[in-house]
């Protein structure tokens, strides 16, 4: 109890030097400046620490092309890793970069089990950032994460969906539009690590 107190005590004193010298309605403003900062899920250092996780396994991870429908397959040198999956790290999705462009919605989804923070833009997006959506599905039992599944534009006729599913494998789509306003698969990207 007397702990409690006392980090009171020591928040308010911290919050009124914070403050201090400042016009009550600029203090004021700044407090609800605070209130609205919107904090995402760090997906680009989350997968970066995958990364780490797949060197230190030592597992060379085995890359399967797929394209007009033939399959080529090749064990990745763990030093080409991060190289061979940049573009699950690039642009960096996290708070400082992606709050001013996109929302996020967060629920519980019975059917999959997951609790799903969902990204979409706010309004225009700059061309530096390619993303178009993004979904982090956690599970509620042992709150880690399961998978992550974005949309990246990379032209406007090709949009690229990315599926990274924790500890065991990650996917690359190429979605070509046609004029017609039909699409097809141009190219599949698959990497796994756990067998």
């Amino acid at each position: 109890m007397k702990n409690a107190i006392f980090y009171c005590i020591a928040i308010t004193i911290a919050c009124g030097c914070k403050n201090a010298g400042k016009p009550k309605q600029e203090a004021s403003q700044t407090i609800q400046e605070d209130k609205s900062v919107s904090v995402f899920f760090p997906v680009t250092s989350y997968l970066q620490g995958q990364l780490v996780d797949i060197r230190k396994a030592a597992v060379n991870p085995l890359k399967l092309t797929a394209t007009n429908g033939r399959t080529d397959s090749v064990w990745l040198k763990i030093e080409d890793l991060e190289t061979e999956m940049a573009e699950f790290l690039h642009p960096e999705i996290d708070s400082l970069n992606m709050v001013s462009y996109f929302s996020e919605k967060k629920f519980f989804d019975q059917t999959i089990n997951a609790i799903t923070l969902t990204y979409d833009p706010t309004g225009k997006v700059p061309d530096s950032i390619p993303y178009l959506h993004w979904d982090v599905y956690i599970d509620p039992e042992s709150n880690q994460v399961q998978r992550i599944y974005m949309i990246k534009k990379l032209d406007p006729d090709t949009t690229r969906q990315l599926t990274w599913v924790s500890d065991r494998w990650c996917k690359a789509i190429s979605i070509i539009t046609r004029s017609d306003g039909s699409s097809y698969t141009s190219d599949e990207v698959t990497y796994k690590w756990q067998f």
